[in-house]
């Protein structure tokens, strides 16, 4: 059983307060409630792990992590994407170390043992003198990750075999990511290699921050106004609709003062739009032709952005894949995707990359914005003084900036809670209910069952 890590009483005080729109800063980097996070969070909902364009054929691998457990995802022969635990089974020594790659089989660098794409154990040095006969190689492959599944290509991997199937986990959500993942012919696709950094920074801020805060847009990116990126509007990225879809997922479509964008699906090719129509509904395509950006997370820790990126006459989109990975109470491992329409015109992909680059990234203007302010979090977040000092979740039931009492627009075609507005936290509370479900369920248990 889980031992009493932290008192019962604690944590009804903390449901009663984020009742109240309130959530006590203390709970950012608590390193107590970091692991309750890996064993009830991180061991049972689903993470992203990969995407199916970076496993272009057989033998193609990647390494990746789901938090502390290293993963080696494979394209078998039959072409069926596995995964599996990247340890081997002898002296537990990491398999593959490399990032990607092409194999027939893998060999373990400590002892020489040797796994084929199946991840069954087809070789021993010097088996027979060591082991004898009563050696028996399928009893000695690599451990599957208990459950892998695919949507729109997206590659999610799940350590509880009991867990709900993905679709149903990502459920009216889905109706979203088909918007960005499954609107051309061919889906997306991956280009350049996934961008890795570390920063200072707590897990729950860096996904609420990139899912559903555009409130810090205008103040963290005053940068991009003052370079005339960004209009000078203090409401601009706060039109439109926040989404608030279960188990903590969401999406903010972003338009304009007008409900419209500046230019239609999002700056895309004309001859792309045929495949829009042809693979979406008429309700997905009237909000793909008037959105400026879409922002938003898959629970717990992969975050999206999809934006009108460039200057009149050199308009381009892409969609930004956000892993936030935890070291620790108080550092993350950003992992960054770059993709992209497949069906988009070659020189169209090269000039929303470069766009990409300069923008996100350890070397993007924006990504530079963010950390300074994540690493400020953390820094103050850990003294006597923050056990009850509380952070302000209440712009869902007060009067926010000129709105009055915000309630979800009836009218929006899509799934979901849809809030007229960005600038408020429904999203934001959603997340942080759906972490105290997790962190609570089965926590507290009488001595005897013990």
């Amino acid at each position: 059983m889980i031992r009493r890590i932290i008192d019962e009483s604690a944590f009804l005080k903390l449901k009663e307060k984020m009742a109240e729109g309130l959530l006590p800063q203390w709970v950012l980097t608590d390193p107590d409630i970091y692991q309750l996070e890996k064993e009830k969070i991180f061991g049972y909902t689903w993470q992203f792990l990969a995407h199916e364009s970076e496993l272009p054929e057989p033998g193609s691998y990647l390494t990746r992590w789901m938090v502390d457990d290293p993963v080696l995802l494979v394209r078998t022969k039959n072409n069926e994407i596995k995964a599996f635990l990247n340890s081997c089974t002898h002296r537990g020594t990491q398999l593959c170390t490399a990032d990607r790659g092409n194999k027939k089989s893998f060999t373990c660098p400590y002892h020489g043992w040797s796994y084929n794409l199946e991840g069954e154990l087809i070789g021993i040095v010097a088996g027979n003198k060591v082991y004898g006969t009563e050696m028996h190689k399928e009893d000695w492959g690599l451990r599957k990750i208990p459950q892998v599944a695919i949507y729109q290509g997206m590659i999610f991997g799940n350590m509880d075999p009991n867990a709900e199937p993905l679709e149903d986990y990502l459920g009216e959500m889905k109706w979203y990511l088909d918007m960005m993942l499954g609107r051309s012919d061919g889906g997306m696709e991956v280009r350049g290699l996934p961008q890795r950094w570390v920063a200072k920074a707590n897990w729950k801020a860096t996904a609420e921050n990139f899912t559903a805060d555009p409130y810090h847009v205008q103040t963290t990116h005053r940068s991009t106004v003052e370079l005339g990126i960004s209009p000078e509007d203090p409401l601009y990225a706060g039109y439109g609709h926040q989404v608030v879809t279960k188990n903590g997922h969401g999406i903010n479509v972003i338009t304009s003062a007008t409900g419209k964008a500046r230019v239609p699906f999002q700056g895309t090719p004309e001859s792309m739009w045929p495949m829009y129509k042809k693979n979406l509904t008429p309700e997905q395509v009237d909000i793909l032709s008037r959105v400026t950006v879409f922002v938003g997370g898959v629970y717990p820790n992969l975050s999206f952005v999809s934006p009108i990126h460039g200057t009149e006459g050199h308009l381009h989109n892409y969609l930004n894949f956000r892993l936030w990975r935890p070291l620790g109470p108080d550092i993350v491992e950003v992992w960054c995707w770059f993709m992209i329409d497949k069906a988009a015109p070659e020189d169209y992909k090269e000039a929303a990359y470069r766009g990409y680059l300069g923008s996100f990234g350890p070397s993007g203007t924006l990504e530079q914005d963010d950390t300074e302010l994540w690493a400020r979090i953390v820094e103050v977040s850990g003294g006597l003084m923050m056990r009850d000092k509380e952070l302000n979740y209440n712009s869902v039931s007060n009067y926010l900036m000129g709105f009055n009492r915000v309630e979800p627009d009836p009218t929006f075609p899509g799934p979901g809670k849809a809030y007229p507005t960005t600038y408020l936290d429904a999203l934001a509370r959603s997340m942080h209910e759906k972490w105290l479900e997790l962190i609570t369920k089965d926590l507290f248990v009488k001595e005897d069952m013990k």
